[in-house]
């Protein structure tokens, strides 16, 4: 069997969008929850990338646990390189591509404007290193490879910071963000259709443009200036009757064991040059906010 596409991390907020464009695709494809494939399980992954024989592998699982990689970094580390070092190997011995999806935090913060895909990486967090060291692993063992960079991710679905905002404005009448983190928050259902224009492209035995991308949503805010547009959106749209207050805090006021980088601001020009997508107006994805509600 020869299929075009094998999805890993079906389950997750992006791979959930991406079954569901691969369905509507009509082009051949199989898709696999984290409960149906253990990405670390080598022998099982290799068995079935067997079987299938897919052009190519769009790994969306990972271990996106920010906080918690910082205290048991070895179990991110197991999903987030030694199942991808295995993952990059497989995919390479069948001649396939392996699409692959990274983040903000392979960047300290420090420069000043938007990062592009050739700065240089230097992750605050163990989170940010295991992905960084995804990355590397994949080019050192795969000829046909796209990572995509995103930032600041968020749906319906998962543990998100809108969902949170929400949830926490039925608990309380004040809530703390942070001002001084900026970046781009993007959409799931946005980097999934991404990622399928890319790999539909990967598709053409001419397609050579092979690497790292970024991609995020426009425009770039702090955290404070994205929760006062999600309560302004849930007011507008009769989705709360009231909302909290607002108090911006700095990030040594904000209690987190984990360091994040002050400026996550992805610059997006490569991508449009080379596959026509633009950033995504965020904004836009925030237009039905009901169903970011806890139990809707």
């Amino acid at each position: 069997m020869v299929i075009d596409f094998l999805l890993t991390g079906a389950g997750g907020q992006i791979g959930t969008y991406l079954e569901r464009l691969l369905k509507q695709s009509g082009m051949p494809y199989v898709s696999f929850t984290h409960h149906q494939l253990d990405i670390t399980d080598s022998i099982q992954l290799k068995a079935l990338i067997a079987k299938f024989k897919p052009k190519c592998v769009i790994n969306a699982a990972a271990y996106t646990a920010v906080d918690a990689a910082e205290s048991d970094p070895t179990s991110a580390y197991a999903v987030n390189v030694l199942a991808v070092v295995n993952l990059a190997r497989i995919v390479e011995s069948i001649g396939a591509t392996l699409i692959h999806i990274s983040t903000d935090y392979v960047f300290d913060g420090a420069k000043v404007g938007p990062y592009y895909e050739v700065d240089h990486p230097n992750p605050l967090s163990a989170y940010g290193q295991s992905k960084l060291r995804a990355e590397m692993v994949i080019a050192e063992n795969c000829s046909r490879y796209l990572v995509l960079r995103t930032s600041w991710v968020f749906s319906e679905r998962g543990v998100n910071f809108v969902k949170s905002m929400l949830k926490l404005s039925l608990e309380r009448d004040v809530i703390c963000v942070v001002n001084d983190q900026l970046g781009g928050p993007t959409y799931a259902n946005d980097i999934a259709t991404t990622l399928m224009t890319m790999a539909k492209q990967t598709l053409n035995p001419e397609f050579d443009e092979w690497g790292i991308f970024h991609f995020s949503g426009f425009p770039y805010v702090n955290w404070y200036e994205f929760a006062t547009q999600i309560f302004e959106s849930a007011l507008n749209q009769g989705v709360l009757e009231k909302v909290p207050r607002l108090s911006p805090i700095s990030s040594t006021q904000y209690s987190s064991k984990v360091n994040r980088p002050a400026n996550s601001c992805l610059d997006c020009s490569k991508i449009r040059t080379t596959f026509g997508i633009y950033p995504s107006d965020w904004k836009l994805a925030l237009s039905n906010l009901s169903g970011y509600l806890p139990n809707s």
